[in-house]
């Protein structure tokens, strides 16, 4: 049976202009500048404002001030596409450094060989079968970027049998990828675990050096007592003096961990700089101190206008009432026209956006601006710079998302000045970037010999003023990429 009924309901949508102002938020200088190349090839009604034409294009807009609207039956208005009010409608230049810095953005394409490629060119030149040959090639197929062979054996046996047709044993694969494949250049390729690896490079070098006999002799006997950094067990079992160990330990770090490091895993590879969205400065006041300057790199703020060409022929086109395709023409320019007026807005909106952001995060950190100090940081989170700008928090994370900044002190990644907070012995919050700065500083001066424990790091910041926990030190420690108190002892 069916029934009519009334139903009311609440939501939101975003329309497409919005989530297209979000994405021009998100975007870096490099994808902004990308993005706008594109947008002025796709809208031919969107062109660059050149600074000695401005005069003119103003000049030549008032031809339109009589221009009438109802010439052809449309539905929308020709007048709100001439402009007679803002006659060459751009985003203005005002709010970027005045030195106009150029940032090159130059992308570096750089040819190279693979590792695979390197070594089947070597295999196929080798003294070896047929039949070999195809069980090499296939072991060098699944080796890792890294040059090492992460599969068992017998896996490789079985993939042989169904994949190839190959029907071989564990030992003939064993013995083609230790006489073959791994005694290919570069050394330490094909093994498969790191002391193998480490092995096979150092066993390649011919030399009567007594600490690379030692080096060898450690790595194939006394691996996991060099990996636990047990120093003392190493002499008492060789019955050497340090400075024996320490040289043996100088021809052990000379080898590499991962052999095909140096290949791409790609053919083309491309390395690009960072170039800074803003440009801050410290303005020196006098008695009154200094003040820090933020500016947008110019190249996020284009100078930008509405094509006159265009809004020539939308003028033309409306006198004619009997043409279709002039109707239909005038209407594809109009939709040209409200498309490029309305992205000239959405960077007018995105510049002031990141101009906000900006502002407020050095409202927060001007101190650490003015000294480069990382214990000058401030504890700061997203919804401190929100309650500033008046933005969304979503819309301040789009902002400092992939966004460096060129300060005094160097390129700045915008993320890193936003931190958790801590209370000190004194009650004061203090950012959890100070802390860490603290941490680090401590294990830097500790004596090599005997580093400190997380349990000696705890009381060590707790003199400083910062009670924190052991779980907690350990947190930060990982987070630093500082490895435990064992693994940072070193000989002296």
């Amino acid at each position: 049976m069916l029934k009519q009924g009334f139903q009311l309901k609440l939501g939101q949508k975003l329309a497409p202009q919005q989530i297209q102002l979000m994405k021009l938020i998100q975007l870096h200088t490099l994808e902004f500048e990308e993005e706008l190349e594109r947008e002025l090839e796709e809208n031919p009604a969107l062109e660059k404002a050149k600074e000695e034409n401005k005069e003119e294009y103003e000049d030549n807009s008032e031809d339109y001030n009589d221009e009438g609207s109802e010439s052809i039956d449309t539905d929308f208005d020709v007048n709100d596409y001439i402009f007679d009010d803002e006659p060459a409608y751009k985003t203005s230049a005002n709010n970027y450094s005045a030195d106009d810095e150029e940032f090159d953005s130059q992308a570096l394409l750089t040819e190279s060989q693979s590792l695979y490629d390197y070594l089947l060119e070597q295999i196929r030149l080798s003294a070896i079968d047929e039949d070999d040959l195809q069980i090499a090639e296939y072991i060098i197929g699944n080796l890792d970027n890294d040059g090492y062979l992460r599969r068992e054996i017998k896996a490789l046996v079985d993939d042989l049998a169904f994949a190839r047709g190959l029907y071989t044993t564990i030992e003939k694969v064993t013995g083609i990828l230790e006489n073959y494949v791994q005694k290919l250049d570069p050394p330490g390729v094909g093994a498969r675990n790191l002391q193998e690896c480490l092995l096979l490079q150092i066993e390649k070098r011919v030399t009567t050096d007594k600490a690379v006999f030692l080096a060898a002799s450690i790595l194939r006997n006394q691996f996991d007592a060099l990996t636990n950094k047990h120093y003392q067990k190493i002499v008492q079992k060789y019955d050497i003096e340090e400075d024996d160990l320490k040289d043996a330990l100088d021809e052990i770090s000379k080898l590499s961990p991962r052999v095909g490091g140096n290949f791409d895993t790609q053919t083309i590879t491309i390395n690009q700089e960072i170039i800074p969205d803003f440009l801050i400065q410290i303005i020196e006041k006098g008695k009154n101190g200094a003040e820090v300057l933020a500016t947008l790199n110019s190249k996020n703020a284009p100078s930008l206008r509405v094509s006159s060409e265009y809004k020539d022929i939308l003028s033309t086109y409306s006198h004619d009432k009997k043409s279709k395709e002039h109707k239909q023409a005038a209407l594809f320019i109009k939709q040209k026209l409200d498309a490029a007026k309305w992205y000239i807005d959405a960077i007018n909106q995105r510049q002031n956006t990141l101009l906000q952001t900006i502002n407020a995060i050095i409202s927060l950190q001007k101190n650490y601006f003015l000294t480069g100090d990382d214990k000058s940081l401030k504890p700061m989170i997203l919804k401190d710079v929100a309650d500033i700008t008046g933005f969304d928090i979503s819309t301040i994370s789009r902002v400092v998302k992939s966004k460096y900044a060129d300060t005094p002190n160097g390129i700045l990644y915008l993320k890193n000045l936003f931190s958790d907070s801590l209370t000190n012995d004194d009650g004061e919050e203090v950012s959890t970037k100070e802390i860490k700065t603290h941490l680090m500083d401590i294990i830097e001066k500790e004596s090599k010999r005997k580093p400190h424990t997380d349990d000696a790091l705890v009381k060590l910041l707790k003199e400083k003023g910062y009670n924190i926990a052991r779980r907690t030190i350990a947190k930060y420690r990982e987070q630093l990429n500082i490895p435990v108190a064992r693994l940072r002892k070193e000989l002296l």
